[in-house]
């Protein structure tokens, strides 16, 4: 089924096409809901939210742009949204569904490397990763993630800045890097 097909389909509420569009694109939405996530099942749960929110807004795509870049960005503010309305933005999290990941830097030189840089990742203190995921991996800019987690565009680049110096430590620390400085720019090619 082509991608028109299926845009045609979705809009007619055809659920052949619907599924169709959950199979196609849900793989690659789980690992983007797993950054933000306290756990398999709340990932899960974001990824549910986001499809019935993209199902749902289907008529307001309008082909301007990527059909996938649309999706992932429904399935981004499902996941900020979720985690503002349970204020999770202090626990911990568990890493055991972190998926592959494609990296293009040569500081970070294998997929096995970047899945432990991706544990550590997740690691770090929920606003943290929040932002870093924003900021580092999705593109978003600092005064953008203040409009979408309601704080200061300071207080993104300190959290930003902040969340660079602990992933550092923690990939020192779990000796994945020997360098006292790294550098995260390389996560803006971990999209997945």
């Amino acid at each position: 089924m082509t991608e028109e097909a299926i845009l045609k389909g979705c809009l007619q509420k055809e659920p052949a096409a619907q599924r169709e569009l959950y199979n196609r694109y849900s793989p690659k939405m789980l690992s983007v809901c797993y950054r933000f996530a306290h756990n398999r099942e709340d990932a899960e749960d974001m990824l549910q939210e986001g499809f019935i929110k993209v199902f749902s807004q289907m008529h307001t795509f309008g082909n301007r742009g990527a059909f996938e870049g649309w999706i992932r960005r429904i399935i981004v503010h499902t996941c900020i949204n979720i985690l503002k309305k349970n204020k999770k933005f202090n626990e911990s999290v568990d890493i055991i569904h972190a998926t592959a990941i494609q990296v293009r830097e040569e500081s970070v030189p294998s997929i096995v490397q970047a899945k432990q840089v991706v544990e550590c990742i997740r690691m770090l203190p929920i606003g943290y990763r929040t932002v870093l995921n924003l900021y580092a991996i999705e593109g978003y800019s600092h005064r953008e993630i203040g409009e979408m987690l309601d704080i200061e565009e300071s207080t993104s680049r300190s959290q930003y800045t902040r969340a660079k110096a602990m992933l550092e430590d923690i990939l020192i620390r779990k000796k994945i890097i020997q360098k006292p400085k790294v550098n995260v720019e390389w996560l803006a090619s971990v999209k997945r």
